[in-house]
Formats: structure tokens, sequence, C-alpha cells
């Protein structure tokens, strides 16, 4: 465990992701010096944070890597997540990180080497890593309509189970309205992670034409017997992605190319996600913006 008399500064960042604005976006702890911590202290320190994930920099085993991460939430390590993705590179290449292939960072992390690229207008981008799909038990529909009152769940796709390293239900609405009008439950939410093996629920709607995104999205979690409403999440962006594609565009192909999320809003958040499909592959984006540079003395 922790010892204040065994100490060594680390240099430290919290990073809020998907946002242009700050406070707007999921922030993430970033320890930029995590060699030397073992599995107990990662998770202490994750706890202390009492952010949604924190991660920890270490050297690469892979020799195409930048860099080695590992993420922890408050309960758990996960084999990858979708922002400590993006907020991990940002605070590396704001440290000064000079990635092994101009305009690309490698990330090595539990399902692999995600890599990130460097855009242009200056935002990060991942790779949305492969996924498996698989049905909701049919039987599981009146206690997910208990979690998600008043909810109507569409007829079109059906509430599916998509794996990622982390694993949500994603439960498609009508529309952007019925997302933001969802009062979920915590024990049915509960239930349901037990019963379909997931990490969380999330839902999404299209918004109107006069919005200014093409989806929105909320993401629930019950973690250390609280329930959680996720600001913005990487990782269920990209789970979409996979599964809108798999899908072949509901909405009238007219995301084929990419599209916007809007989520956070109900947290009075206003993260947005960038998705853009490259030769056929969802790249998941958005703005990170520094909000704390220190040392740590663990």
């Amino acid at each position: 465990m922790l010892r204040s008399d065994d100490v060594t500064p680390r240099a430290y960042k919290q990073v809020d992701v998907f946002t242009r604005t700050p406070l707007q976006g999921n922030p993430v702890a970033v320890v930029l010096e995590a060699e030397g911590l073992n599995d107990a202290q990662m998770l202490a320190l994750a706890r202390w944070t009492n952010l949604s994930e924190t991660t920890f920099v270490l050297k690469p085993t892979h020799p195409a890597a930048d860099y080695k991460v590992r993420i922890f939430t408050t309960e758990k390590e996960l084999p990858f997540a979708g922002h400590p993705t993006l907020g991990t590179a940002h605070a590396l290449l704001e440290a000064g990180l000079a990635p092994k292939r101009p305009g690309t960072v490698m990330q090595e992390c539990g399902v692999g080497l995600v890599a990130v690229n460097i855009q242009p207008e200056g935002t990060l981008a991942f790779a949305a890593p492969e996924v498996e799909f698989r049905p909701m038990a049919a039987e599981e529909t009146e206690r997910l309509m208990a979690a998600l009152r008043p909810a109507v769940i569409e007829g079109g796709p059906l509430p599916v189970i998509v794996e990622m390293g982390i694993r949500w239900l994603m439960v498609r609405l009508p529309d952007a309205p019925s997302c933001l009008a969802v009062t979920p439950d915590q024990a049915t939410i509960k239930q349901l992670q037990t019963a379909c093996d997931v990490d969380g629920v999330v839902i999404y709607g299209p918004c109107s034409a006069t919005e200014p995104a093409d989806y929105e999205m909320r993401a629930f979690m019950v973690e250390c017997g609280a329930l959680i409403e996720d600001p913005v999440t990487g990782s269920a962006n990209a789970c979409l992605a996979r599964l809108l594609k798999a899908n072949r565009f509901p909405d009238g192909g007219q995301t084929a190319q990419g599209y916007q999320v809007r989520q956070g809003t109900q947290l009075n958040r206003d993260g947005r996600v960038s998705v853009r499909f490259i030769d056929g592959e969802p790249w998941i984006g958005g703005h990170c913006r520094t909000l704390i540079n220190g040392i740590l003395g663990i």
C-alpha cells in the first residue's frame, strides 16, 4: 500500500476530453511516470482521484508502440476505454512525446495496439477496435423497460451487447428527446449488468435536423454501489460506430461517411464526439484540454 515514507515524484495531468471548452467534457487522470507502481497502488490512486478512469503510462513492450497504458476505474482495471485513450495521448504529446510514426501515436493496452491519429485541426482520434456482437436475451426486455422508464424501445435495431474489451448493452431509442427523458433505475440497471454480463447500458437516438449533432447518447452503470452516468464515453461511441456500420447505417445512409454525437446534456456538460469512416473503418475523435498539471508524490 501507499506509505508516506516511500515517495517518488511523478508527473501528473488531468485532461478534459471530448470538448473545446474547459469543464464541459469527461476528465481523466494521467500518471505519466508510473513505473514501479503495483496493481494495488494503481487501484488505490484511481479510487483517490474518484474519476471514471485513471491511466498509468509505462514503457511499451511491443516494438511498434510508443507507450503502454493501464486503465483503472475506481473498481477494476479495463483492457480498453476511449476517453482515457485520447486523454493519455494528449497528455504525452503535450509533455513532449515524439511518436515513432509521424502523425500517429501507437498505444499498447489490454486489447493490443490502438492507433491515435493527430489531426490537422488539433483533435485526436483513435481507431475503433474490433467488436463482437451478441443479442440481448429476449427475456431481459421487461427488465430493460423497467430500467429506462419511460423509454420506448424501437422495433428497428434491437438491443445488442457490443464487446470491445469493455462491454456495453446498446439500446436505440426513437429520438434525442426520448434519450433525455429517461430516468434510469439503479436496481434494474445493476440487474441488467449482471444478467447480460455488461459493464453498462448505453441509450442513443437521432437528433433533429436543427440540432448541432446527429445523435444524442447517454451511458449508465452501477459501480461501487452507486448509479453513474458517464459524461462522454469514447468506447461506447466506438461501439455505436461499429454497430451502425454492421446495420448498414439505418438513418438513410447519411452517417456513412461520418457523424457527430452529443453526450452529457443531462449532466450540464456539452461533450462532442466526431466519428469519421476512413476506408470503411471508424475513427473516434474530439478535442482535449489539460486542466491540471502537477506532480504526484507516491
